[in-house]
């Protein structure tokens, strides 16, 4: 069964994120076509990249670099939850898809973004990164506006609209998934 990883993109304290990652996840749990697991960068010490040689060689040195290495392999697709800070993707989730190559190469990507214009420019620049390593990002996306889908800008109140979105979301990450698994095998 096809296994799909949600990363919670933010540890930022009071972060709007859980509350969206957790959506993600009990949407997705009501589904049959695949398994999904939440994925929270709070649980992985990732510091500023501090392994010496190129992701691209996959020789790790570090143990909490060997143990990301472990888990992001473990997965055949991904959501990834993202806020937008300066119009672009919040650091920890840039920091932490950089210390890999090879475990991201030819998984799929969905997109789930929150932030005042819906996290649009996150997602963009995180489109950008999934090229880069291989991945297959998906058209769909979910765009949450902190002015619309939150009330008073952290209670979290999306749409039904929202939850159509999201289901598209993850047909086609699900779609691309499983087209993909014959490059993952090779």
């Amino acid at each position: 069964m096809i296994k799909i990883g949600i990363i919670l993109g933010s540890t930022r304290p009071g972060r709007n994120g859980a509350a969206v990652a957790r959506w993600v996840r009990d949407i997705a749990s009501q589904r049959t076509d695949a398994e999904f697991e939440l994925v929270d960068l709070l649980d992985y010490k990732l510091p500023h990249l501090d392994e010496a040689l190129p992701p691209s060689l996959g020789q790790y040195a570090q143990p909490h670099t060997q143990e990301w290495a472990n888990k992001i392999d473990s997965f055949d697709g991904f959501i990834m939850v993202t806020p937008e800070y300066n119009h672009s993707t919040s650091g920890v989730l840039k920091n932490a898809i950089d210390y890999l190559y090879a475990e991201w190469n030819n998984k799929a990507v969905g997109f789930v973004s929150y932030g005042s214009l819906g996290g649009a420019r996150a997602v963009e620049h995180l489109r950008l990164v999934a090229g880069e390593l291989q991945m297959a990002d998906v058209r769909s996306q979910v765009a949450l506006s902190l002015f619309h889908d939150f009330e008073n800008f952290s209670d979290f109140k999306p749409g039904q609209f929202q939850v159509d979105a999201l289901n598209a979301t993850l047909d086609q990450v699900l779609a691309w998934s499983a087209a993909l698994a014959p490059l993952r095998a090779a």
